[in-house]
This record gives structure tokens, C-alpha cells and sequence, in this order.
């Protein structure tokens, strides 16, 4: 029995062994030997300009710069279930950003999450999306990245706590959720549908907000575009889960990527508000390309969702009986230019169209109310006051309360006013630490110029 017990204890010691050699086999990355700083003249001002667009099509910038400091430079906040990470520099800068990376320690990040000098990145860096990105493309990112104004900026660092805070974890994660190739073209489909996919599966990364997350912080790939949570706005379900009242097509897609608005569909804002700036920006032919791939991805609507359906109207006629304080509200800040008959952008959005009120999820609506939509200066571009200063948060409830019976057929939110105070409290940060949206240049001319 003694000599059982020395063998079984041999085994487990081995089995031990073995797995932890295994796990800092995982773990353990290599530094990849800096660099001096190339300079800008070395990179091919056609490949800097191709990757200029490839960086607005990633929103690069969105993520990497706090409202008020140099672009690119990071300490943008990402708040996440697990504690608050903060963006990196990904200026030339040779201290504090990247200007020692060579370009295989910039690929190697992109591709597995590792940065130069061997530490695994958080995966808020969504490198399990830019696994896709080619060599190409990388390639051209690069050249862009480090023809940029260099900025010293150190990180911050971040607020985990543990086990959050320890890089090894995240080796584990990869182990379970990181997996490379995952677009294939499809031979079936037109070339324009495959440069969407490649698009929106890699450099995009469309499913980082619109796709749910389990509780280790991955997508849910079982429910891809099944909506998702972002910056305490709803990123809503753009596949055939869509509570868009009328289905979303290629042409109206391409319309609200290119412009931030579609008369059928209301007006991008929030984190939306910056990804069609970005995009307002790059060659019509890839916007053109998205759009194709995600229409084929929202598929065959599983309602009949043609148009407002006339029960739904019929039941909306009650709700002023029903909410007055919110009808009075409605009438007197809303319906001049929601029931004005002015087409966006100088008119309001029919509001029976609108998916922020058909949407399971108050949140989008609580911050266009209180928020508004800013005019962009330059751009012909819808406009709407906030209300956060004139109405409380009774009044606010009544109104959304109102909306939402008589302009849909969904059941009533609850919770209301509680998503307003949490609104009026996060939308403060939001505002103070996120880049303003970028627009396209007046002159499109500039669009040439890397």
C-alpha cells in the first residue's frame, strides 16, 4: 500500500509539474528587441495613406485618445465588469508609445495580444478580432502609426483587482476564447460581401459591441450581433434579432455608415456617433462592402417588420389617455419637429421608425433626451436640444414612458427612472474623458493626403 502510495503521489507530482510547465509555456512570451525609432520619411506616403483609412475603419483613434489631449496618445478609461483598463500610447513616441516597436512586435500584438516586451494585453484591445487583419494591412497600420506626432504620455494604470490585475490570467483566457483564422472568404458569395466580412470579422470588429459577453468577458459567439452594452449605451441586435421596425438593407446601411443618419432609421449617436465619423472618412467602396455583408447578416426578419403595423398604431392612440403628464411633455417639446413633416436631417425622426424606442433596452433613448444631437459643424446633420436641465427625472420617465407606448408595439420598460439618474451620472464621465467625433474633411482633397 505504501509503495501504491508513493507511485500515485509520483503521478500527481508529474501531472503537476507537467501542468505548470504547461501553463508558463502559455504564458511566457518572448521581448521582441527594440528599435531605433524609424522616421517618417521611410514609409511610402501611399501606404501611410492606405493605412490612415484602415485606422478610421478600426477607430483607432477612438479608443486611444482622451477628450482634450493628443491623438492617439491613450489613458482613455475602458470601464469593464472587472475594473477600469486604460488605453495605451500608440504614438512614435520611443519612451512612453510605440516608436521602439519593429514591425513584427506591432503584428504580434495584433495578432496574439503580446506587446514588445512580453506582456499579455487586455483583450478590451480587441486582438481577438484583429487576429484577421492581414499582413497587409498590418503592415500599412503600421506605417501610419509611426508617421504620427509622437507624444510622451506614460500609461496609467489600471484599476483590477485580483486576480483581474495578474497578466498571467489572461494567457488562460486566450487558452480558452483567442482562436486565429477565423475568416475564411466564401467562394459562394461576391467579392464585395467578402471584403465586408473581412472587414467587419477583423479590423471593424463589429461583435465587440454588438455581441453579448459571458462571464469571463468574451463574445457569445453562439449569439454573434445578438446586441451587446458599451459606454452605458445599448449596441443593439443587428442580426435577425434586429428590433428595428423596418429591416435594415444594404442601401440603408450604407447610408448610416456614411452619413450617421437614414430617414427609415433615426440618427447614430453615442459610441456609434464616432465609428460613422470615422467612417465618413474612408473610401465609399469599403462602407459599401459592410453594409453588403451585415444586410446578409441581419437575414430574413423573424416578424414581419414592413412598417408600422396598423394594430400598433391603433393601440397607440390610447396612450395619451394613459400617460398624460408624457403626452403634454411630448407635445410641447417633441412633436414640432417629429410630427413637422421635414425630412432629416432638418426634420425629426418618425418616431414609429425609431429602434431606440422599439429597443429592449431604455438606456440609447434616456441619452438622446437628455444628451440631445450636437450639429456638426461643416455638415448637413440632424440637430436636437437636451433636456437634461428642464425636465427631472419624473418628467423624463413620464416622456419615455409616453414614446415608448404610443410609438411601438413592445411592452412597457421598467426601471425607467432609475436608468435616468444612473444616465445622468455616466454620461458626466463619458463626456469628460471621450474624443469628440471626428469628421470627414470639407475639402475632399484632404482625403488624398496621408
Amino acid at each position: 500500500m505504501r509503495a501504491s502510495a508513493r507511485i500515485i503521489a509520483g503521478i500527481v507530482a508529474i501531472v503537476l509539474i507537467s501542468a505548470a510547465v504547461a501553463a508558463f509555456a502559455i504564458a511566457w512570451r518572448p521581448a521582441i528587441a527594440a528599435i531605433d525609432p524609424p522616421g517618417p520619411q521611410s514609409f511610402d506616403d501611399a501606404l501611410v495613406k492606405r493605412g490612415r483609412d484602415l485606422a478610421a475603419i478600426g477607430n483607432c483613434s477612438d479608443c486611444h485618445t482622451r477628450r482634450g489631449a493628443k491623438n492617439f496618445a491613450g489613458g482613455l478609461p475602458v470601464p469593464t465588469p472587472f475594473g477600469t483598463i486604460f488605453s495605451t500610447n500608440i504614438t512614435p513616441e520611443p519612451e512612453t508609445g510605440i516608436g521602439r516597436w519593429s514591425e513584427a512586435a506591432f503584428r504580434r500584438a495584433m495578432r496574439s495580444g503580446v506587446n514588445r516586451e512580453g506582456q499579455h494585453l487586455y483583450p478590451t484591445f480587441p486582438y481577438d478580432h484583429f487576429t484577421n487583419v492581414s499582413d497587409e494591412d498590418d503592415r500599412a497600420l503600421y506605417a501610419f502609426l509611426m508617421t504620427r506626432q509622437p507624444v510622451r504620455a506614460a500609461a496609467r494604470d489600471n484599476q483590477l483587482s485580483f486576480p483581474f490585475n495578474q497578466r498571467l490570467a489572461i494567457a488562460g483566457w486566450k487558452l480558452l476564447f483567442l482562436r486565429h483564422d477565423t475568416y475564411q472568404p466564401d467562394p459562394k458569395q461576391s467579392a464585395e460581401w467578402n471584403r465586408g466580412a473581412y472587414l467587419v470579422e477583423g479590423l471593424a470588429h463589429c461583435g465587440a459591441c454588438h455581441t453579448p459577453r459571458n462571464a469571463l468577458g468574451a463574445e457569445r459567439v453562439s449569439a454573434q450581433f445578438a446586441g451587446g452594452d458599451v459606454d452605458d449605451w445599448h449596441a443593439y441586435a443587428i442580426n435577425d434579432q434586429s428590433r428595428s421596425p423596418v429591416p435594415w438593407t444594404a442601401d440603408a446601411l450604407f447610408a448610416y455608415l456614411r452619413e450617421g443618419w437614414h430617414p427609415d432609421h433615426g440618427t447614430a449617436r453615442g459610441p456609434m456617433a464616432k465609428v460613422v465619423s470615422n467612417l465618413s472618412s474612408v473610401p465609399a467602396s469599403d462602407v459599401r462592402a459592410i453594409a453588403a455583408y451585415m444586410a446578409g447578416v441581419s437575414g430574413a426578419s423573424t416578424s414581419d417588420r414592413t412598417g408600422p403595423s396598423e394594430a400598433a398604431l391603433t393601440r397607440a392612440r390610447t396612450a395619451s389617455q394613459a400617460n398624460a403628464v408624457g403626452a403634454s411633455i411630448y407635445t410641447a417639446a417633441c412633436a414640432s419637429c417629429h410630427e413637422g413633416g421635414r425630412p432629416l436631417p432638418y426634420g425629426g425622426v418618425d418616431l414609429r421608425l425609431s429602434t431606440a424606442i422599439s429597443s429592449p433596452d431604455p438606456r440609447n433613448l434616456i441619452n438622446i433626451v437628455l444628451s440631445g444631437i450636437e450639429a456638426v459643424e461643416g455638415e448637413r446633420s440632424p440637430i436636437m436640444p437636451g433636456f437634461a436641465a428642464s425636465m427631472n427625472d419624473e418628467q423624463a420617465s413620464a416622456l419615455l414612458n409616453y414614446l415608448r407606448a404610443r410609438f411601438s408595439d413592445q411592452p412597457a420598460w421598467t426601471g425607467v427612472e432609475k436608468s435616468i439618474q444612473d444616465a445622468r451620472r455616466t454620461q458626466t464621465v463619458f463626456l469628460q474623458t471621450s474624443p469628440a467625433p471626428r469628421n470627414a474633411p470639407a475639402d475632399p482633397q484632404q482625403r488624398e493626403k496621408p
